[in-house]
């Protein structure tokens, strides 16, 4: 008897299930068909004859045109009808947002250039998920009902190219508002106090807006605010004050006053005193800055005098011996080596496999030839150094205290010189003593990824095909390095955007690989892991897991195009906005602006995500990691391909 009791109480529960299913695909497809039905003034033929849309067929099943929908629960997200023939019919937006199932899950709707007229704003706001709405280029007429500020999700909103008029909604409200577009209405008031930090696009011109323009409005140019007659403030050439409109009037009705000559010569000598004292005190500040830089050049050329001191001994030896008939085919006619007795190594410029440097380049041309600081960190300094014999531009890595010796210092150095990837910079030359090392590269025209990210604030364009080539560059790279100098214990240990160049080709290139020992990586294992790993054979692969980690930061930085010098808060920051459930709010919004995939930055969000985990156990392998980028960036490369193709046969 229970038996039979369970079985008929899950064949109810099963009917109900599935009758409930259906009653929603039933009522999302009425509602949109009753929708199609109102833009178009019941013309369903307007979409075509292969359009899907019908009472026979499913609108995520059988793919509506226009109706995008999530593949796993098959409701409707997008409704995007954009240069359709609308101009006899009207948009209610009851008929969607009043409608269970679409008002939750739409997020984008999309009726631009359909030249409707009548309208009915007043139930948008039930569709409180709506993240895009654009309905630019239509012939709506009368003022904008306060609904619209009740959109909290909202990121873009385009009424651009209508007939609206009265005043704007406190749309303000909207705090993750990115883009507004309103121009070539007749709207009129005040602008609403936008938060213009957030906004990377805005336009109200050709309307009739009055005031002055809000506070921090001017970071949009002049054209986002044109041809409203009333509106002042900056950026326009129009000032807000009143008053000096008044005094300017009335000092023109006075009779204007003329300077005496005595005055005019009193006033001409005040002028010519403050300006040689300003002269003098810029002679002055140069006088110093120049004496600081001529002391600095002396001071580096003196250090470097000394090491080329400890070598000049061993370096004549060399070269007596050589004269004697001593072999010299395993190095070029740049290296001078040093005796092989058991103290420690001390060599000239070894010059590796490069055709430029072997012809002429001696360690005394990197003595003479004019440098620049690049920068400094924890392990020394770059410089950017131009000879003249051979012509070329070198950047030269002074590295300070580093434990390794220089014999292994040598071995180590020739071992990366035989490991060639065309993402991994290569070393000119190299030069070892007692006090210093020193690594030679050639100079990157086109600085490096920090660089790039920092532009991003300035309003440089960094695309997302771009960073997705960047990253699947780096990635390939490193998969590659590390498989070859696994069993050397050779990783790179201090990946960072500022240790990525870039090329003539704009590829991205790694530099200084391999310069940190295997105890300096573990010592920063144990601050992203919390945990120091003893060195043997077994633990090797957890080293190597640092630059995954790494690696992970870079890709946030990426997505984000937030930059940091601490790469665990960067990592922090993102999870804890995850964890809150605000995918949207992680990615640089110049992303978004460019309608970049959202799936596909939300699956490099993922990668990245999971290369920064705590746990080096749970992070996956590098090889892994190229994998999905690869992946990533060849499915974004044929989307690209499909639209080329599409919109060419259109």
């Amino acid at each position: 008897m229970n038996r039979v009791f369970t079985f008929a109480l899950l064949f109810i529960s099963f009917f109900f299930i599935f009758d409930t299913t259906v009653c929603d695909e039933t009522v999302t497809r009425d509602a949109l068909l009753k929708f199609l039905a109102e833009v178009s003034n019941n013309n369903s033929t307007i979409l075509g004859t292969n359009s899907g849309w019908n009472s026979t067929s499913d609108p995520c099943k059988d793919n509506w045109l226009g109706v995008t929908c999530n593949a796993k629960t098959l409701s409707v997200e997008k409704i995007i009808l954009d240069g359709y023939d609308f101009s006899s019919g009207t948009f209610d937006a009851s008929t969607i947002c009043n409608v269970e199932p679409i008002a939750h899950t739409l997020f984008f709707l999309s009726l631009k250039n359909g030249l409707l007229q009548g309208k009915n704003f007043d139930s948008i706001d039930k569709c409180k998920h709506l993240r895009h709405l654009v309905l630019g280029g239509n012939q709506f007429s009368g003022s904008i009902p306060q609904s619209f500020s009740r959109l909290n999700n909202l990121k873009r909103l385009d009424i651009s190219n209508n007939r609206l008029s009265g005043v704007l909604p406190d749309l303000s409200r909207i705090s993750g508002l990115i883009e507004f577009e309103a121009q070539n209405n007749q709207l009129s008031g005040e602008i609403p106090e936008f938060d213009f930090s957030n906004l990377v696009a805005f336009n109200v011109s050709f309307n009739n807006f009055s005031g002055s323009i809000p506070p921090e409005g001017d970071s949009f140019p002049v054209s986002s605010y044109m041809e409203n007659p009333l509106l002042c403030g900056s950026p326009l050439a129009r000032k807000c004050s009143s008053l000096s409109e008044d005094s300017e009037s009335a000092d023109h009705d006075k009779p204007k006053s003329s300077l005496s000559r005595d005055e005019i010569l009193m006033f001409s000598g005040y002028f010519l005193i403050g300006l040689a004292l300003v002269l003098l005190i810029l002679l002055c500040v140069y006088r110093k800055r120049k004496q600081k830089q001529q002391k600095k050049k002396e001071s580096r050329i003196e250090a470097m005098k000394k090491v080329a001191a400890v070598d000049h001994d061993s370096t004549t030896t060399s070269m007596d011996q050589s004269k004697k008939g001593a072999s010299n085919s395993d190095v070029s006619s740049a290296v001078i080596s040093s005796d092989d007795s058991n103290t420690a190594v001390s060599q000239s410029l070894v010059v590796l496999t490069s055709p430029e440097a072997n012809n002429g380049l001696r360690f005394e041309d990197l003595l003479k030839a004019p440098a620049e600081l690049l920068g400094r960190g924890k392990h020394g300094s770059m410089y950017k150094v131009m000879c003249d014999n051979p012509k070329m531009t070198l950047a030269v890595k002074r590295i300070k205290d580093w434990s390794i010796t220089g014999s292994e210092f040598k071995k180590r150095m020739q071992k990366l010189d035989k490991i060639r990837h065309p993402n991994v910079l290569p070393a000119v030359a190299f030069y070892s003593s007692r006090q210093e090392k020193l690594l030679v590269y050639e100079y990157q025209d086109n600085g490096s990824l920090l660089l790039l990210l920092q532009g991003i604030q300035t309003g440089q364009r960094f695309h997302w095909s771009s960073r997705l080539s960047i990253a699947a560059g780096i990635a390939d790279a490193l998969a590659f390095m590390h498989q070859e100098l696994q069993h050397d214990r050779i990783a790179h240990g201090n990946l960072k955007s500022s240790n990525i160049f870039l090329n003539n080709n704009m590829e991205p290139v790694i530099s200084e690989y391999g310069l940190m020992s295997i105890a300096e990586i573990n010592t920063t294992t144990a601050s992203n892991s919390h945990y120091v790993f003893p060195i043997t054979d077994e633990n090797v692969g957890a080293i190597f897991k640092e630059d995954v980690y790494a690696f992970g930061v870079i890709l946030l930085e990426l997505l984000t195009g937030k930059v940091q010098n601490n790469g665990i808060e960067l990592a922090s920051w993102v999870v804890s906005v995850l964890r809150e459930e605000w995918t949207v709010e992680v990615f640089d919004r110049t992303l978004i602006q460019e309608s970049a995939s959202e799936e596909r930055m939300v699956n490099l969000l993922q990668v990245a995500v999971k290369c920064v985990s705590h746990s080096h156990e749970a992070r996956p392998s590098i090889n892994q990691v190229a994998l999905m980028v690869t992946t990533i960036r060849d499915e974004d490369d044929r989307s690209i391909d499909v639209s080329a193709s599409t919109s060419t046969i259109i």
